[in-house]
């Protein structure tokens, strides 16, 4: 059972913003690579860099993971 969310609500932030991959981790200052892996649920970002996207876009750690 999949109990963290933030692949699911990294595209939809990404989708609701209107950006595509590339353009989210060059704002973002990561990798192209590293935001389609994180979307596909092949990997998992660091803390830090979960708290850096979800300053971006202005959402909860909560929500992000969703804890919420």
């Amino acid at each position: 059972m999949k109990i963290n969310k933030f692949d699911i609500r990294l595209k939809e932030q990404r989708e609701k913003a209107g950006l595509s991959q590339r353009e989210l981790a060059r704002l973002l200052g990561m990798s192209p690579k590293s935001i389609a892996a994180w979307e596909a649920g092949e990997r998992s970002p660091q803390l830090l860099k979960i708290v850096k996207i979800t300053k971006f876009f202005r959402v909860s750690l909560d929500y992000m993971l969703g804890l919420k």
